[in-house]
């Protein structure tokens, strides 16, 4: 039997393995199957589904007849769609070329006669004959199924392209919980930076926790300074993947894929003004749709099996804006008044960024620039005042009547006749 088939008969024995015990008696035996009719269940493919009592009855009686086999659905008898001359062709087309991949001989086929089979028809063709074969012509590499234990102990990162937002391209930088799948952090931006990353992973630390560990490939993003140090004050293990090594990247791809089958083409038919309006409607569809929808293998949302292992510690705000300084590493200007330094505003390319906070160092820039720390009066326009009239008075004292009052603001010329 193949794996859909023998998950479907999984199911059914799942569900009657208790109701069809021997010992019981009638009565108990009807009872447990109203409760089974009475309820929801994750079906085989993670969907919500309900069976009636008569069918559970009678997957009781067939599995007491036949044991496990006589519960594995019949295969239906249908036409193939896709006509054995074309299918024919596909395979002489790979085996004159072990390199030619699928959607090389979809182009082929469709150039040839007009239509062509799906991509992915090709692929399932040639994966049953064997010739599921690389570039190169040797065999496609296998990678094992991998899960984190438990959540919080491992996210995956990466970049998704999207549409034009804006008049601008946009980019989803997202995060996902290994062992649930819940997403952790998402930031919708204008650019595939650093700034825009820590945006996302910014936010999922703040609402779900820190990682043990966090896993992206080499873009220039995810190898950039600011990164590994917020990873270092937080205590995060960075791992990056090796080039052209695709392990452990399948989860964070495949939500991709749903956000383009599920998201974006929602909103390509509805249409959204500006990047705002975008991570607003993308916040309410992962929070109240891709959330709260069961997994095809948990068999469980995402949501509840990343609660089910909490609670997490959060990071406090200053910890985090410890771990992310908005402008670690940059340009910036500092506007202030030199003789009120008690303010001093800080602008990144233009634009104010609040202000700025004094940051004890241990010592100054250099051990010779020591301040002053004597004392200074301020001097108002009545001192200024007092201090001329108190010159006057000596220089009257001293006989000198021909001192103008403009003089007593300046230091008297040693060659001067006036003594």
């Amino acid at each position: 039997m193949d794996d859909r088939h023998r998950d479907v008969a999984l199911f059914r024995y799942s569900l009657i393995r208790e109701a069809a015990d021997p010992a019981l008696t009638k009565a108990e035996r009807g009872a447990l199957v109203r409760a089974l009719a009475a309820r929801d269940h994750i079906g085989p493919n993670g969907e919500r589904v309900r069976v009636s009592r008569n069918t559970l009855d009678r997957w009781i009686r067939n599995w007491r007849a036949g044991g496990f086999a006589a519960l594995v659905p019949a295969a239906r008898a249908a036409e193939p769609v896709t006509p054995a001359a074309v299918l024919d062709l596909a395979v002489k087309l790979k085996r004159e070329a072990p390199a030619r991949t699928a959607a090389q001989v979809t182009k082929v086929i469709a150039a040839a006669d007009g239509w062509a089979p799906s991509e992915r028809t090709i692929q399932r063709l040639f994966a049953r004959l064997g010739l599921n074969t690389r570039p190169d012509g040797s065999a496609p590499e296998a990678f094992g199924r991998f899960e984190a234990a438990a959540a919080n102990d491992r996210w995956t990162g990466d970049a998704l392209h999207g549409p034009v937002v804006g008049g601008q391209k946009a980019y989803l930088f997202a995060f996902i919980d290994d062992h649930s799948r819940a997403l952790t952090g998402y930031r919708w931006g204008h650019s595939e930076d650093t700034v825009r990353l820590e945006a996302a992973l910014r936010h999922g630390l703040g609402a779900r926790g820190v990682p043990r560990s966090v896993y992206v490939d080499n873009g220039s993003a995810f190898v950039a300074a600011p990164l590994l140090r917020a990873c270092a004050v937080l205590g995060i293990r960075l791992v990056h993947s090796r080039p052209g090594r695709p392990e452990g990247r399948g989860k964070i791809e495949r939500f991709f894929r749903t956000v383009r089958e599920q998201f974006l083409v929602e909103l390509e038919a509805r249409g959204v003004a500006d990047l705002v309006e975008m991570n607003q409607l993308f916040g309410a569809w992962v929070e109240t749709a891709y959330h709260r929808r069961v997994h095809s293998e948990t068999k469980t949302t995402p949501l509840e099996r990343f609660v089910a292992g909490g609670p997490f510690a959060i990071p406090t705000p200053d910890r985090l804006h410890e771990a992310f300084p908005a402008l670690v590493g940059r340009r910036v200007e500092c506007v202030f008044d030199p003789f009120e330094l008690t303010t001093i505003d800080i602008r990144y390319q233009g634009r104010p960024m609040g202000a700025g906070v004094v940051r004890v160092i241990g010592r100054h820039t250099h051990p010779m620039a020591r301040p002053d720390t004597t004392p200074v009066p301020p001097v108002t326009g009545i001192d200024y005042l007092a201090l001329l009239a108190e010159r006057r008075a000596a220089e009257l004292a001293t006989h000198t009547p021909r001192t103008r009052f403009a003089d007593l603001t300046q230091t008297p010329d040693p060659e001067s006749e006036t003594p």
